[in-house]
């Protein structure tokens, strides 16, 4: 195992032979690294944390602390990571809280740009990008291939629906709907669709057709949501893009961002 001399590990700590701990890293009770997981330097992780395989984490990274919930009493939560992670400098990720799930999770293959916050019980699915100084707060739901981009706060509670791209900058207080590109310009708003991104996946051009044709009758049309979800549904050829669409909207909590 290639640890550095003046790297601190915990007894209780579990760590595969395969990975490389740096300088002055420091790693508690109940952390679990997973093969080929590289610590570059100073990396402070705490349990009960488990992490997969070949993660790397940049210097100053403060990985599965306490929450910062002041009704947090000391319980047992977790944080769950994933594979193929990288997570940069002084990015900070917490556990979860009892009174929420208990558990804060990282996917597989996502990126956390230099000082991301990922807070207590958040969920971010696989190849997720988080820019520099992305914030999410406690609660928050980031799905696959969604971009959050730099220096963007997340309020608590808030989704963020699979292959959304929000801009630099942007305040989201309300969920953001999948597929679309949400930017903060004169207030939050939905600018259409992430046509690109879309392409870059190998997305369709019909599945993309259909998904900018929701998002017209969305967001272009004169009928409310509710009016608009309704002809929707009632489209037969919508494809199961646009049900996914429709599902998210009609699950939400918070409101969507249009």
């Amino acid at each position: 195992m290639n640890i550095h001399p003046t790297a601190i590990i915990d007894p209780g700590a579990k760590i595969h032979p395969s990975c490389k701990i740096g300088p002055y890293c420091v790693i508690g009770p109940d952390v679990e690294l997973g093969e080929k997981c590289h610590l570059v330097s100073h990396v402070a992780i705490e349990g009960p944390t488990r992490i997969g395989v070949d993660n790397g984490f940049f210097p100053f990274t403060s990985i599965g602390m306490a929450p910062q919930d002041l009704s947090y009493g000391g319980e047992p939560t977790r944080l769950e990571i994933g594979d193929h992670n990288e997570i940069r400098e002084f990015v900070t990720i917490n556990r979860g809280t009892a009174k929420g799930k208990g558990l804060t999770r990282i996917g597989n293959y996502t990126l956390i740009m230099a000082y991301g916050h990922v807070a207590h019980d958040c969920d971010v699915g696989d190849r997720v990008i988080l820019a520099n100084a992305a914030t999410l707060g406690g609660h928050v739901t980031v799905e696959e291939w969604a971009v959050v981009g730099a220096f963007s706060p997340v309020h608590q509670f808030v989704r963020v629906g699979a292959h959304a791209y929000v801009g630099g900058g942007s305040i989201v207080t309300r969920d953001v709907m999948p597929f679309s590109k949400t930017v903060s310009e004169r207030g939050t708003h939905a600018y259409g669709v992430n046509a690109v991104g879309l392409e870059r996946r190998g997305f369709s051009k019909e599945r993309v057709r259909k998904i900018h044709h929701a998002y017209k009758v969305l967001l272009a049309s004169k009928l409310n949501t509710s009016q608009a979800l309704e002809r929707l549904k009632g489209e037969t050829d919508r494809g199961e893009d646009v049900d996914l669409l429709i599902r998210f909207i009609e699950t939400s909590e918070r409101g969507v961002i249009k």
